[in-house]
């Protein structure tokens, strides 16, 4: 473990779209700066994402300075849309928690319809420190996230991926591997650990910065999707369901919770607390 470090880092500034690598990001109380900020709800206020619509992985969104996002995708023009003022706020609703947010401008509602076929309005997260609390069973007071699934930040390991893609090798469906790790969507991505070490952590620092595990992520059918092409198969869940089911789970990754703030960098060392 004293060689562990930082591999790299991904920001997603619009849940389920496209992100992207930086070298060194700020982590915040309730994630990395910038992301997860945004997303997509349909006319009914339920978030949109890959679940239901793999087009998503398609499209991107480039963070700007202020925190305002450029939205490309394939066949449109691309769209600057900057940070609404908090004039007036809508209810959403994010995997049965009920949360406010500001609305985008029009034209962001729009693009994103055109896009997807169907009517859905961008919505920006103003004040993540108060909107929406960490799932209560597995949080500390006052702990916050901004629109990731359900943490801060998700942490993957370089060698639990490689040791995920050799057991997909020896599968049924080794044709689909080697996964990549986009397939995860982490924040944070380690090497220089042993296979699944990341399973007994329950405390660890990356350079200046510490974090809480506060549990193992379940993973769900976004997974499978190639983001690369929006097409789906069947791997990792399957080859996950035979042998990384835990509690009732497929897992692989750990959600994290920041204990202090500060910039991580891409190799900075990577320490076990606890």
């Amino acid at each position: 473990m004293g060689n562990a470090e930082l591999r790299s880092i991904h920001v997603h500034p619009v849940k389920a779209l496209r992100g992207f690598s930086l070298r060194e990001a700020l982590v915040e109380p309730w994630g990395l700066a910038g992301d997860r900020r945004w997303a997509l709800i349909d006319d009914g206020g339920k978030v949109v994402t890959q679940r239901e619509h793999p087009r998503l992985a398609l499209a991107a969104a480039e963070l700007l300075p202020g925190g305002g996002v450029r939205l490309s995708a394939p066949g449109r023009d691309p769209l600057t849309v900057p940070v609404p003022e908090p004039v007036v706020t809508v209810a959403m609703e994010i995997f049965g928690t009920k949360v406010d947010a500001v609305p985008g401008r029009a034209a962001a509602h729009v693009w994103c319809s055109d896009y997807l076929g169907f009517g859905v309005r961008l919505v920006h997260m103003d004040d993540p420190a108060t909107r929406r609390p960490v799932d209560p069973d597995f949080a500390l007071p006052g702990e916050t996230v901004a629109f990731a699934d359900g943490y801060p930040l998700l942490l993957t390991s370089e060698a639990s991926l490689d040791a995920l893609n050799s057991l997909i090798a020896q599968g049924d469906h080794a044709a689909e591997g080697p996964l990549p790790v986009n397939r995860f969507r982490p924040n944070v991505v380690v090497a220089g650990t042993a296979a699944w070490a990341e399973d007994d952590w329950s405390e660890v620092a990356i350079g200046e910065v510490a974090f809480r595990v506060a549990k193992k992520c379940g993973r769900c059918v976004v997974t499978t999707t190639d983001q690369s092409t929006a097409e789906r198969g069947k791997e990792p869940l399957r080859t996950l369901a035979r042998h990384r089911r835990i509690g009732g789970r497929l897992v692989f990754g750990q959600n994290l919770v920041p204990r202090s703030t500060g910039t991580i960098r891409v190799g900075d060392p990577v320490r076990i607390l606890a």
